[in-house]
Protein backbone atom coordinates (compact mmCIF):
# COMPACT_ATOMS: atom_id res chain seq x y z
CA UNK A 1 0.00 0.00 0.00
CA UNK A 2 1.28 3.47 -0.87
CA UNK A 3 1.87 5.79 2.06
CA UNK A 4 -0.38 8.37 0.39
CA UNK A 5 -3.29 5.90 0.61
CA UNK A 6 -3.15 5.56 4.38
CA UNK A 7 -6.29 7.00 5.94
CA UNK A 8 -5.47 9.16 8.94
CA UNK A 9 -5.92 12.83 9.76
CA UNK A 10 -2.87 14.54 8.29
CA UNK A 11 -3.93 17.93 9.62
CA UNK A 12 -2.83 16.83 13.10
CA UNK A 13 -0.82 13.62 12.62
CA UNK A 14 2.30 12.86 10.58
CA UNK A 15 3.52 9.84 8.66
CA UNK A 16 6.49 7.89 9.99
CA UNK A 17 9.78 9.28 8.66
CA UNK A 18 11.47 7.89 5.56
CA UNK A 19 14.41 6.55 7.62
CA UNK A 20 11.92 4.78 9.91
CA UNK A 21 10.16 3.20 6.94
CA UNK A 22 13.53 2.02 5.60
CA UNK A 23 14.44 0.53 8.98
CA UNK A 24 11.20 -1.45 9.17
CA UNK A 25 11.39 -2.66 5.57
CA UNK A 26 14.97 -3.81 6.11
CA UNK A 27 13.98 -5.81 9.17
CA UNK A 28 10.97 -7.33 7.41
CA UNK A 29 13.32 -8.41 4.60
CA UNK A 30 15.60 -9.95 7.20
CA UNK A 31 12.88 -11.97 8.91
CA UNK A 32 10.38 -12.95 6.21
CA UNK A 33 10.49 -14.71 2.81
CA UNK A 34 10.24 -12.38 -0.17
CA UNK A 35 6.74 -13.55 -1.04
CA UNK A 36 5.42 -12.46 2.38
CA UNK A 37 7.16 -9.11 2.79
CA UNK A 38 4.63 -6.91 1.05
CA UNK A 39 1.76 -8.29 3.10
CA UNK A 40 3.69 -7.92 6.36
CA UNK A 41 4.55 -4.30 5.57
CA UNK A 42 0.90 -3.55 4.79
CA UNK A 43 -0.10 -5.03 8.15
CA UNK A 44 2.40 -2.69 9.83
CA UNK A 45 0.98 0.27 7.90
CA UNK A 46 -2.57 -0.64 8.88
CA UNK A 47 -1.57 -1.07 12.52
CA UNK A 48 0.00 2.40 12.42
CA UNK A 49 -3.26 3.87 11.08
CA UNK A 50 -5.23 2.02 13.76
CA UNK A 51 -2.93 3.41 16.44
CA UNK A 52 -3.52 6.97 15.18
CA UNK A 53 -7.28 6.56 14.89
CA UNK A 54 -7.89 7.39 18.57
CA UNK A 55 -4.62 9.11 19.43
CA UNK A 56 -4.37 12.67 20.70
CA UNK A 57 -4.51 15.33 17.99
CA UNK A 58 -2.63 18.16 19.70
CA UNK A 59 1.01 17.18 19.14
CA UNK A 60 1.73 19.79 16.49
CA UNK A 61 2.07 17.68 13.35
CA UNK A 62 5.02 18.62 11.15
CA UNK A 63 5.60 21.84 13.09
CA UNK A 64 6.70 20.01 16.24
CA UNK A 65 10.38 19.06 16.25
CA UNK A 66 9.60 16.01 18.41
CA UNK A 67 7.76 14.44 15.49
CA UNK A 68 10.81 13.94 13.24
CA UNK A 69 13.11 10.94 12.77
CA UNK A 70 13.26 8.87 15.93
CA UNK A 71 10.60 11.03 17.57
CA UNK A 72 7.08 10.42 18.81
CA UNK A 73 5.52 9.16 15.58
CA UNK A 74 8.48 7.00 14.62
CA UNK A 75 8.23 5.39 18.06
CA UNK A 76 4.56 4.65 17.32
CA UNK A 77 5.60 3.12 13.98
CA UNK A 78 8.19 0.94 15.72
CA UNK A 79 5.53 -0.22 18.14
CA UNK A 80 3.29 -1.05 15.17
CA UNK A 81 6.14 -3.12 13.72
CA UNK A 82 6.66 -4.80 17.10
CA UNK A 83 2.96 -5.73 17.43
CA UNK A 84 2.73 -7.14 13.89
CA UNK A 85 6.10 -8.91 13.88
CA UNK A 86 6.44 -9.86 17.53
CA UNK A 87 7.23 -13.49 16.67
CA UNK A 88 10.18 -12.38 14.52
CA UNK A 89 11.62 -9.26 16.13
CA UNK A 90 13.07 -8.58 19.60
CA UNK A 91 13.42 -5.66 21.98
CA UNK A 92 17.15 -5.59 21.22
CA UNK A 93 16.30 -5.07 17.55
CA UNK A 94 13.81 -2.31 18.36
CA UNK A 95 16.49 -0.56 20.45
CA UNK A 96 18.95 -0.80 17.56
CA UNK A 97 16.33 0.61 15.15
CA UNK A 98 15.49 3.54 17.41
CA UNK A 99 19.20 4.22 17.89
CA UNK A 100 19.74 4.29 14.13
CA UNK A 101 16.92 6.85 13.85
CA UNK A 102 17.73 8.97 16.89
CA UNK A 103 21.53 9.11 16.89
CA UNK A 104 22.65 10.50 13.48
CA UNK A 105 22.48 14.12 14.71
CA UNK A 106 24.61 13.22 17.74
CA UNK A 107 27.14 11.51 15.47
CA UNK A 108 27.46 14.74 13.49
CA UNK A 109 27.92 16.73 16.69
CA UNK A 110 30.56 14.28 17.93
CA UNK A 111 32.98 15.60 15.32
CA UNK A 112 33.40 18.87 17.21
CA UNK A 113 31.44 18.77 20.49
CA UNK A 114 33.09 17.62 23.74
CA UNK A 115 31.08 18.39 26.86
CA UNK A 116 34.23 18.06 28.97
CA UNK A 117 34.94 21.57 27.71
CA UNK A 118 32.94 24.16 29.69
CA UNK A 119 31.73 26.03 26.60
CA UNK A 120 29.98 22.95 25.24
CA UNK A 121 28.41 22.13 28.60
CA UNK A 122 26.95 25.63 28.67
CA UNK A 123 25.72 25.36 25.08
CA UNK A 124 24.10 22.02 25.89
CA UNK A 125 22.18 23.60 28.76
CA UNK A 126 21.06 26.37 26.40
CA UNK A 127 19.82 23.74 23.94
CA UNK A 128 17.74 22.06 26.66
CA UNK A 129 16.30 25.43 27.71
CA UNK A 130 15.28 26.06 24.10
CA UNK A 131 13.69 22.60 23.93
CA UNK A 132 11.72 23.40 27.09
CA UNK A 133 10.20 26.50 25.45
CA UNK A 134 9.15 24.38 22.48
CA UNK A 135 7.66 21.75 24.79
CA UNK A 136 5.68 24.50 26.52
CA UNK A 137 4.35 25.59 23.15
CA UNK A 138 3.08 22.14 22.19
CA UNK A 139 2.26 20.69 25.59
CA UNK A 140 3.57 17.28 24.57
CA UNK A 141 6.44 16.82 27.01
CA UNK A 142 6.07 18.55 30.39
CA UNK A 143 9.66 19.68 30.93
CA UNK A 144 11.54 21.47 33.72
CA UNK A 145 15.18 22.63 33.38
CA UNK A 146 17.27 23.57 36.41
CA UNK A 147 19.26 26.83 36.24
CA UNK A 148 22.77 26.52 34.87
CA UNK A 149 25.56 26.02 37.41
CA UNK A 150 29.06 25.57 36.05
CA UNK A 151 30.04 23.48 39.09
CA UNK A 152 27.12 21.04 38.89
CA UNK A 153 25.73 18.62 36.31
CA UNK A 154 22.95 19.77 34.02
CA UNK A 155 19.56 18.65 35.28
CA UNK A 156 16.17 18.53 33.61
CA UNK A 157 13.14 16.28 33.82
CA UNK A 158 9.99 15.28 31.99
CA UNK A 159 6.90 14.58 34.03
CA UNK A 160 4.80 13.80 30.93
CA UNK A 161 5.99 11.92 27.82
CA UNK A 162 3.57 11.19 24.93
CA UNK A 163 5.49 8.05 23.94
CA UNK A 164 5.14 6.60 27.44
CA UNK A 165 1.51 7.72 27.48
CA UNK A 166 0.92 5.88 24.19
CA UNK A 167 2.66 2.72 25.43
CA UNK A 168 0.53 2.68 28.58
CA UNK A 169 -2.65 3.19 26.56
CA UNK A 170 -1.84 0.19 24.32
CA UNK A 171 -0.25 -2.10 26.94
CA UNK A 172 3.16 -1.81 25.29
CA UNK A 173 5.31 -0.69 28.20
CA UNK A 174 7.62 -3.64 27.56
CA UNK A 175 8.88 -1.76 24.47
CA UNK A 176 9.79 1.42 26.32
CA UNK A 177 13.32 0.41 27.43
CA UNK A 178 14.24 -0.03 23.75
CA UNK A 179 12.95 3.48 22.98
CA UNK A 180 14.47 5.17 26.05
CA UNK A 181 17.94 3.60 26.15
CA UNK A 182 19.38 5.42 23.10
CA UNK A 183 19.36 8.61 25.21
CA UNK A 184 22.46 7.21 26.91
CA UNK A 185 24.25 6.60 23.63
CA UNK A 186 23.44 10.12 22.43
CA UNK A 187 25.15 11.70 25.42
CA UNK A 188 28.16 9.40 25.12
CA UNK A 189 28.74 10.58 21.55
CA UNK A 190 29.26 14.18 22.68
CA UNK A 191 31.58 13.59 25.62
CA UNK A 192 28.84 13.50 28.25
CA UNK A 193 27.13 10.90 30.39
CA UNK A 194 23.49 10.52 31.34
CA UNK A 195 22.53 9.59 34.88
CA UNK A 196 18.87 8.56 35.06
CA UNK A 197 17.04 6.69 37.80
CA UNK A 198 13.49 6.61 36.42
CA UNK A 199 11.52 7.35 33.27
CA UNK A 200 7.90 8.35 32.69
CA UNK A 201 7.20 4.74 31.79
CA UNK A 202 8.59 3.14 34.96
CA UNK A 203 8.15 6.02 37.39
CA UNK A 204 6.57 9.44 37.78
CA UNK A 205 9.29 11.33 35.90
CA UNK A 206 12.10 10.97 33.41
CA UNK A 207 15.07 12.54 35.15
CA UNK A 208 18.13 13.60 33.21
CA UNK A 209 21.32 14.44 35.05
CA UNK A 210 23.98 15.14 32.43
CA UNK A 211 27.62 15.67 33.22
CA UNK A 212 30.96 15.58 31.38
CA UNK A 213 32.26 12.06 30.84
CA UNK A 214 35.20 12.71 33.17
CA UNK A 215 33.11 14.12 36.03
CA UNK A 216 33.72 12.31 39.38
CA UNK A 217 29.94 12.55 39.95
CA UNK A 218 29.61 9.43 37.81
CA UNK A 219 31.45 7.34 40.40
CA UNK A 220 28.55 7.86 42.80
CA UNK A 221 25.93 6.67 40.32
CA UNK A 222 27.05 3.52 38.49
CA UNK A 223 24.96 2.42 35.54
CA UNK A 224 23.19 -0.92 35.33
CA UNK A 225 20.50 -2.56 33.21
CA UNK A 226 17.44 -3.56 35.21
CA UNK A 227 15.24 -6.62 34.79
CA UNK A 228 12.95 -4.80 32.34
CA UNK A 229 15.90 -3.84 30.14
CA UNK A 230 16.22 -0.16 31.08
CA UNK A 231 19.65 1.40 31.27
CA UNK A 232 19.55 3.33 34.55
CA UNK A 233 21.70 4.52 37.44
CA UNK A 234 21.89 3.97 41.16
Amino acid sequence: MKDSELQFDRTCHVLYSKPCKQQILQKIALHYPEAERGAVWERVQRQYVTFLSDWRTDLGGKKNFHNGAGGTYDCIALMAYYVVCKEATSLAEIEQMEGDLFLPSFRKLSKFVDCNKPIFKKLLHRAFSTAKRKCDRWGDFQMTVAPYDKDKPIYYKFTTCPVAEFAKKHDLLEVMPALCNPDYAGMELIGARLVRKTTCSNGCKCDYTICPSRDPYLNEHPEYRDEAGYRRNK
